[in-house]
């Protein structure tokens, strides 16, 4: 379906493609390998939604309420979500890669094996999450707040992570790290394995002997 509106929830396995679903009311709807293309959700009430194998490629979903949703296999390519309304939700084993969540509220979540590579989480509220696992690979984690964040065997590889970015209390043992800018960070209460200490260490000029 190209640029019509659409109001009721897609039946399994169908494709809509630039279709306007601004403000439609999918309270609690299950969704089900359901391919979403350029559409845009703007306002939307999803609140609860569930999906399993669906995709959204490239949408808008800006100021949307997602509250409560579960996610399942799904993916969230490069989509937008300003000020969307993400609190209570799960992600098991989905993809947003290169999607973007301006002034969105995400805390709390429930993420286990998913993939947030590539995607933009400036400022956004993380602090107490469990991202154990998780990828985050190139992430732009720029002023985000991480605090007490469990990210044990996360991958941080190549990420955003500056001095505006809050870390005190976080967890970041057997996380991959590569080129993190380890200098530029607040380090403070911040639990490291011995080789991220020797990282931080050679970040900041030291000798260190092997």
């Amino acid at each position: 379906m190209r640029g019509r509106p659409h109001v009721g929830p897609p039946g399994p396995g169908e494709e809509l493609e630039g279709a306007d679903l601004a403000r439609v009311d999918w309270w609690g709807a299950e969704l089900e390998r359901v391919t979403f293309t350029r559409c845009r959700f703007d306002d939307a009430d999803l609140t609860e939604l569930v999906t399993r194998r669906c995709v959204f490629d490239s949408c808008v979903l800006t100021g949307v309420r997602l509250s409560g949703s579960r996610h399942h296999g799904s993916a969230f390519l490069s989509c937008r979500f300003d000020r969307a309304r993400l609190f209570d939700a799960v992600w098991d084993g989905c993809k947003l890669t290169g999607s973007q969540f301006p002034g969105a509220v995400l805390r709390p979540l429930t993420t286990t094996d998913s993939d947030w590579s590539w995607t933009s989480l400036r400022g956004v509220d993380l602090s107490g999450s469990d991202l154990s696992g998780q990828r985050f690979r190139e992430a732009d984690l720029t002023d985000a707040d991480l605090r007490e964040c469990d990210l044990t065997g996360a991958d941080l590889d190549r990420a955003r992570v500056q001095r505006g970015t809050l870390l005190r209390g976080s967890d970041l043992r057997g996380a991959s790290t590569e080129a993190l800018a380890w200098r530029s960070l607040e380090l403070t209460g911040v639990r490291l394995d011995v080789g991220q200490a020797v990282q931080v260490a050679l970040a900041h000029g030291a000798l260190v002997d092997g």
